[in-house]
């Protein structure tokens, strides 16, 4: 979606709000397409003493597998959104990822929104943040409990566990 920015691109203090609705559904994100549901953009464009300044969020939720447990989950994530909004970069190679260029008087409100998700975006998902994972010796999912396993001796710290043994 184009972004017409002309009303507010020359006037101090001007708000254009906005909303739209993204498809990210063939985004990879970890070793699975979550997105499944559209992202709600919405938002507004702020010229503030002649700079202009994208608020916004992005919502949506999430349906994957858990990179640690590899239970499947549904995760409702906000995301807040700012950006910077120019009509000419002094120096392309010190740009910051969160400046985006207008194309004349529009700017492009899909490739702002899809750059800010993906950079929002954890590496790995997680069903939840303090997600245990699995046991990595009987493979127990250490979220329902923890596991009858005995920890493994710390290698350096042998010849002392030799003493202890009976």
């Amino acid at each position: 979606m184009e972004l017409d920015v002309s009303s507010v691109l020359h006037t101090p203090g001007a708000v254009l709000p906005f909303e739209t609705e993204l498809d990210l559904s063939g985004e990879t994100f970890g070793s699975c397409k979550p997105v499944t549901e559209p992202v709600r953009c919405s938002g507004q464009v702020r010229n503030t003493a002649g700079v202009l300044v994208l608020t916004g969020s992005l919502k949506t939720t999430l349906h994957g597998v858990c990179d640690r447990c590899a239970k499947e989950f549904g995760r409702t994530v906000d995301l807040p959104v700012e950006a910077v909004l120019a009509q000419e970069l002094a120096n392309e190679d010190d740009c910051d990822p969160w400046t985006f260029l207008l194309d004349g008087e529009s700017a492009d409100l899909d490739d702002i929104m899809t750059t800010a998700f993906v950079l929002s975006m954890d590496s790995k998902l997680l069903c939840r943040e303090d997600c245990q994972g699995l046991c990595p010796h009987c493979g127990k999912d250490l979220n329902d409990g923890p596991c009858g396993c005995r920890p493994e001796p710390d290698p350096r710290f042998a010849a002392l566990q030799k003493l202890l043994d009976p």
